[in-house]
């Protein structure tokens, strides 16, 4: 068969293949409400249902009264710890937060001193990758997709572990401070390498410098000039703190935890959560705000004008406008109703940056679509609960103001969840149980075996 029979051949077989698997692949809804099947582990009033317990991150955002769920302001808790407590604690002091916040997380305790100087210069001596593992294992085979080559570089440094299966708490310890710490390195030259390599654009290599911080790190190596501003490393410092954790419920941590219950390595699990994290409906959807907002500041004439903003909301929600989803991105959370902690603290020092960069139109645009967005909602949807702005709304802001380019958006979140996750991989260990094994019932009718001769 000829290269060109041959791809027409594939073509063929792949259509009918794929129209056979959606036609088989599809199940009845109404079974899904017969056998009380939680999708997405998630109760029909939005509840997830609950798998595990933690003492890592908590997010609370409603009051049980009278056996009635009461919407309250969203709370974010690391290790008992409210987030605004120790965002204010940090930015008050004029104080670098993230390294502590990892800390906390690990430990359980917030750092004294000498133990978070110490801490900080484990981090920093970690930071420096294996000889020549930037040139053979990111250099030499660029991805096209920045999560993808954080993921493959997280399997590759298995092989620079002398005990890369060691499971003991110590090991793994050891295992996960030093990817979190090389994480901000690891990100950047995927990015650097699919610039060169896919963009033709020049080649940048900055080593990370031991007195920075790791957010100081990340803009120091990702720009040309290795320059920036105070505010710039502070809040970008502030947005890892508040992608750290959000509980064992999200997507990817829940991974975490299933893949750690295998008994499988460091390495294997962290990577694992990586894909879970690069999906669109989990840390992606700061792209799309940002897409939608550039819509938006193109189509609305005004934006000033609340009755047009409004407008132009309700053809977006209406699918009408933007890329037709129906969605407008960064209202609504699958927890919160009434507010994200993540996003009032953003916003609050998010609005500082803009005035630095002479951005208060389009910050004043952010905050009108915050207040009308959930008005539009509910005039046009039936919500079972209140909708309000997550932290997508916000981060995908500071980091377009940060000239952080979009293919590194989503890295930037697994640089700040890896601390997340990490936490949560310990947790699953030292609370050893059995393999996590959700059920699922089979509703396929049965057949009979037809000889190869016989089938039609």
């Amino acid at each position: 068969m000829e290269d060109f029979e041959l791809v027409q051949f594939e073509e063929r077989m792949l259509d009918d293949l794929s129209n056979i698997t959606v036609m088989k692949g599809s199940i009845n809804p109404e079974l899904y409400s017969k056998y009380a099947v939680k999708r997405g582990l998630r109760d029909q009033d939005g509840r997830g249902v609950l798998v595990g317990l933690t003492e890592i991150g908590e997010v609370h955002s409603y009051i049980i009264d009278e056996g009635e769920m009461v919407p309250v302001p969203g709370r974010l808790i690391y290790r008992g710890l409210d987030i605004s407590d120790l965002t204010r604690g940090f930015m008050e002091d004029k104080r670098f937060g993230f390294e502590e916040t990892v800390y906390l997380l690990l430990f359980g305790k917030l750092p004294d001193k000498k133990s978070l100087k110490d801490f900080e210069q484990l981090l920093s001596y970690y930071q420096k990758l294996p000889e020549d593992f930037a040139r053979d294992m990111i250099l030499k085979a660029p991805s096209k997709d920045i999560m993808n080559g954080l993921a493959r570089s997280v399997l590759a440094l298995y092989s620079f572990d002398d005990n890369p299966d060691d499971s003991s708490i110590k090991n793994v310890l050891k295992q996960c401070i030093k990817l979190i710490a090389s994480f901000p390195s690891l990100a950047v030259y995927s990015y650097q390498a699919y610039t060169h390599y896919h963009g033709n654009k020049s080649l940048f290599i900055h080593s990370p410098q031991p007195e920075l911080s790791l957010a100081e790190n990340i803009l120091y190596m990702l720009r040309p000039s290795s320059k920036y501003t105070e505010l710039e490393a502070k809040l970008l410092d502030l947005a890892l703190v508040l992608h750290a954790e959000h509980g064992g419920g999200n997507n990817s941590t829940f991974v975490t935890h299933v893949v750690t219950s295998t008994g499988t390595d460091t390495y294997s699990t962290i990577a694992a959560a990586l894909g879970s994290l690069k999906g669109p409906k989990h840390g992606g959807a700061n792209h799309r705000v940002i897409g939608m907002f550039a819509d938006i500041k193109d189509k609305v004439k005004d934006w000033e004008d609340d009755e047009e903003v409004a407008s132009y909301l309700s053809q977006i929600l209406n699918r009408d406008a933007f890329d037709r989803s129906g969605l407008i991105y960064g209202i609504g959370h699958a927890v919160y109703s009434i507010s994200d902690p993540r996003a009032v603290i953003l916003k609050h020092y998010a609005s500082r940056l803009a005035q630095e960069k002479g951005l208060e139109n389009e910050f004043n645009l952010y905050a009108k679509v915050e207040k009308l967005a959930p008005e539009v909602i509910a005039q046009n949807m039936k919500i079972y609960k209140g909708v309000s702005a997550n932290v997508d709304f916000y981060s995908g802001f500071v980091y377009q103001m940060l000239n952080l380019p979009i293919e590194m958006f989503t890295p930037i979140f697994a640089l700040a969840r890896v601390a997340g996750w990490s936490a949560h991989r310990i947790e699953e260990i030292v609370n050893v149980g059995k393999i996590i094994r959700p059920a699922y019932k089979s509703v396929v009718p049965r057949q009979t075996y037809v000889a190869l001769n016989d089938r039609g």
